[in-house]
């Protein structure tokens, strides 16, 4: 044994490397990304045959990963909770179709929305497609937790998730790693029964059934879990009930010797029997766990349960929303009886907001002030629909230049809509990264019906909102465009640079007069990249990463 600092994130990834990890796929997105950039560091340091790169989006990360599955090996998708709803059409049919190597879909989510337009709580999910969820309490478990989930797909033959929140995922810990070699990979090895995989309704009806007989034993496997703890000592007048994280806020507030019965739940189908068990002790209960009140609310029941008394985000002793606070679990543990303390005011209400800007010198700004000046005759009947990526800070002030920002992919087709409606001219911003997500298919639909939108392709040569990883559509920008339908005239390229302001504003102004799809076509390196770049080029004399397709000189 060897101990190491490990955010969560890198904890669980050599988790999975140590449990004989052969592929890995993800779509960078905070705060899942250090997961499989882990495992990339790792490949790149030790020369170990894993299969771990960027996939063009969660969905088809989550595809690749069931198709290596199948192949007997053993395989894990990463990504954060808004990529899950991408993801959600494989996700829910990989439970009828099974695993053979081990699954793992590796889920962080977002409480508070640091980085996010939501807070969605992933273990919906996981009750939804009736598969096993670990839900580690610290970077420990978030180590350990792979190699038992692996184990567990393989003995259910059914995917499992390992969820993550932003304060474990992002946070450091001293973490134990086991011997220095990994388990050996599983053997390739494909399926005899050809017709499994296949879910035709008439199959599809059998495995659910399946799926669902499997569900006693899913609920036994979480009670008898390592991630799941039942103590029943200590002042029974209140139980208490902390899932994943929200163990750390109890032994916070109490110290090591809590003083009450408590149950700690890592696993889930919810452990039933160690859950009726508290309920039978004790008189009030109060449930500790981060998003949303997931097992509070199916403690409740209909009619609402009265005894054991639950206390909890629905009862309103803790707030509804944003991340758990040390101080009122403390608070709630120590005072049950008082009532509920209004959350403290955040220091954004008492000092001064400063909001996040674009980086001095990002080609973003020089593409929305070209853009700004090119729309100012058309305010009144157009407007600008943004994306998810750094671009969508041209929201703010100075440069105010986008109108919505939904999900990713949704700037296209959003524009399309409103062009349908009479909107004119109606503009889409996009990333590079973003564009490769879920872009093409909104284009595709506003070349078959020849729709007036103009799409602002940003390609500043990297995902970089999440760091700098690659995008798959690097340097093939014009052909995808074309491929797509989009008239080889009305894809035209600009340098978003300040010297050629007057001249960029004179093109998009062009292609907005067009009464059909045109792409204008951004092109500039992120300032933070170029810097590393420069830097790793300095120390290392490596070649430039572009691939070439007239992108900038």
């Amino acid at each position: 044994m060897s101990t190491r600092l490990y955010l969560g994130d890198e904890a669980l990834a050599q988790g999975a490397i140590d449990a004989g990890l052969s592929g890995a796929y993800a779509y960078p997105g905070t705060p899942s990304t250090e997961i499989t950039e882990h495992v990339q560091r790792h490949v790149a340091e030790t020369s170990q045959r894993i299969h771990c790169r960027w996939s063009a989006n969660e969905k088809t990360a989550l595809e690749e990963a069931i198709g290596m599955s199948l192949a007997g090996r053993r395989a894990m998708a990463s990504m954060k909770h808004v990529g899950l709803n991408v993801a959600a059409d494989p996700f829910m049919n990989a439970a009828l179709i099974g695993t053979r190597g081990g699954l793992l879909i590796n889920v962080a989510d977002d409480p508070s929305m640091h980085s996010s337009q939501n807070e969605q709580d992933s273990r919906l999910y996981a009750d939804m497609a009736l598969i096993p969820c670990i839900e580690p309490a610290d970077q420990q478990q978030a180590y350990e937790a792979p190699g038992v989930a692996f184990e567990l797909s393989e003995q259910f033959e059914l995917p499992v998730m390992i969820r993550l929140t932003t304060r474990l995922a992002h946070s450091r810990a001293d973490v134990k790693v086991g011997a220095e070699e990994p388990s050996p990979q599983n053997p390739f090895s494909l399926p005899d029964d050809r017709q499994r995989f296949i879910l035709l309704p008439e199959r599809a009806r059998r495995r659910y059934q399946w799926l669902l007989s499997q569900q006693p034993a899913l609920e036994t496997a979480s009670e008898e879990s390592p991630f799941s703890h039942l103590v029943l000592e200590g002042d029974p007048s209140l139980g208490i009930i902390s899932c994943g994280l929200a163990s750390n806020y109890v032994r916070e507030a109490l110290g090591d010797a809590v003083g009450h019965p408590w149950l700690q739940i890592g696993q889930y189908p919810l452990p039933a029997r160690l859950i009726h068990t508290l309920f039978s002790t004790c008189q009030r209960i109060i449930v500790l766990e981060e998003g949303y009140p997931f097992v509070e609310s199916r403690l409740r029941g209909l009619p609402l349960r009265s005894t054991p008394k639950l206390l909890g985000r629905l009862s309103g002793h803790l707030p509804r929303t944003g991340e758990l606070a040390p101080e009122e679990v403390t608070n709630v543990l120590r005072s049950p009886d008082a009532p509920p303390s209004p959350r403290q005011a955040s220091p954004s209400s008492i000092v001064r907001s400063r909001p996040p800007v674009l980086c001095q010198g990002c080609p973003h700004i020089d593409s929305y002030r070209a853009l700004n000046q090119a729309m100012a005759p058309h305010r009144e009947r157009g407007r600008v629909f943004a994306d998810i990526g750094c671009y969508t800070l041209g929201a703010m002030p100075p440069l105010e230049s986008i109108d919505t920002c939904l999900c990713m992919g949704a700037s296209i087709t959003m524009a399309k809509g409103a062009a349908d409606a009479g909107a004119f001219p109606a503009v889409a911003v996009i990333g590079d990264s973003t564009f490769a997500h879920s872009g093409l298919t909104g284009l595709l639909d506003c070349t078959a019906e020849h729709t007036p939108i103009t799409a602002l392709l940003l390609d500043n040569d990297t995902v970089a909102m999440t760091g700098g990883q690659d995008s798959q559509a690097t340097g093939r920008f014009v052909g995808l465009c074309e491929s797509l339908g989009v008239d080889r005239e009305h894809i035209v390229r600009i340098t978003p640079r300040a010297d050629l302001h007057e001249e960029n504003v004179v093109k998009i102004a062009r292609e907005l007069a067009y009464e059909g799809p045109s792409v204008v076509l951004a092109q500039r390196a992120c300032i933070q990249t170029l810097r590393r770049s420069k830097a790793t080029e300095k120390s290392s004399a490596s070649p430039d990463r572009r691939r070439s397709e007239g992108g900038q000189p």
